[in-house]
């Protein structure tokens, strides 16, 4: 378990609170009261990626933050202990909103591959489901004309490039460059998102997060990702925002096209200037954008059931 104390408390004031799942600890956050707001990261991120946005909701929302099994301040199990895989991520979150008892009326935050494993949760359980945010994020199958990044092929299939991955620390560095555009990550926000990932064993989720990404009919994910892509049209009417970042090098703009053509209702505000960790690059217009959401949404729901 990795020792908090390399992280300054001032960045990550929170609670750490652990889901038992067969002997594996999952850690989360459950800050704050009220109406349940899930936050889910993707890679190389972890809870740590959204703490601004914790900070901004914890007075009016109960804000849960869970780290995906091998990230962040969860076990780091090999594979022999746990099958690192779409349909795992989402069991596992499952069970956590089960054994938390998060029944209804959930927000879902979501960045990078958590946008995947949190519409296949929805897809699951829809009427669980209160309100949509996406953070630069896929939850359908990239089309040929969204490229896919050079690097994603280098590390899916070359051992150079998982080599890369799991023998230093230049995966997460590289993408903390790549990834926020408006402004370079302080040193000290940098080390915190290092701090987890120091070893070799550590690294094991950060490669086989690229790994699972399905590109073709064969790849162990994709009829998985083929059903999110289908039920997202249920959602259609569900109150919905997306913050993007328009400097994004894993996600072009043709994805977000995508989301808008899938959800036309959903509101969208577009960071011209932001990139794929666009909460790092713009987290105090996203706080409020996600503030606002929520509270026009709830005043819209109260309006349409007394109707």
């Amino acid at each position: 378990m990795m020792d908090r104390s390399r992280i300054l408390p001032s960045l990550y004031p929170f609670a750490s609170r652990f889901l038992d799942r067969s002997g594996l600890r999952l850690h989360y956050l459950d800050e704050g009261q009220g109406e349940p707001v899930v936050m889910l990261h993707g890679n190389p991120t972890w809870s740590f990626h959204f703490r601004t946005l914790v900070l901004a909701l914890r007075d009016q929302y109960r804000v849960v933050v869970p780290d995906h099994m091998g990230m962040g301040l969860s076990d780091k199990p090999g594979d022999g202990q746990y099958r690192y895989c779409l349909q795992s991520r989402v069991d596992d979150l499952a069970a956590l909103l089960d054994h938390l008892r998060l029944n209804r009326g959930v927000t879902l935050v979501m960045h990078d591959w958590g946008a995947m494993i949190g519409m296949a949760w929805a897809a699951r359980f829809p009427e669980r489901v209160g309100r949509l945010v996406v953070l630069n994020g896929a939850a359908f199958h990239v089309p040929p004309d969204a490229h896919v990044p050079a690097a994603l092929h280098l590390v899916r299939n070359r051992a150079l490039g998982a080599l890369a991955v799991r023998s230093s620390d230049f995966f997460i560095r590289a993408a903390a460059r790549a990834c926020c555009t408006r402004r370079p990550l302080p040193a000290e926000v940098l080390d915190a998102y290092l701090a987890p990932y120091t070893s070799w064993a550590d690294r094991i989720a950060l490669l086989r997060f690229p790994q699972d990404v399905p590109l073709q009919p064969s790849d162990a994910s994709y009829s998985l990702v083929s059903a999110i892509e289908a039920s997202l049209v249920q959602f259609r009417q569900i109150p919905a925002v997306i913050c993007w970042g328009e400097r994004d090098v894993v996600f072009p703009l043709r994805v977000l096209d995508i989301w808008r053509d899938h959800w036309p209702q959903a509101a969208v505000h577009r960071f011209p200037d932001c990139g794929h960790w666009v909460l790092e690059d713009a987290p105090d217009e996203i706080a409020a954008c996600v503030r606002a959401f929520l509270r026009d949404a709830a005043t819209s729901t109260r309006i349409a059931d007394r109707l």
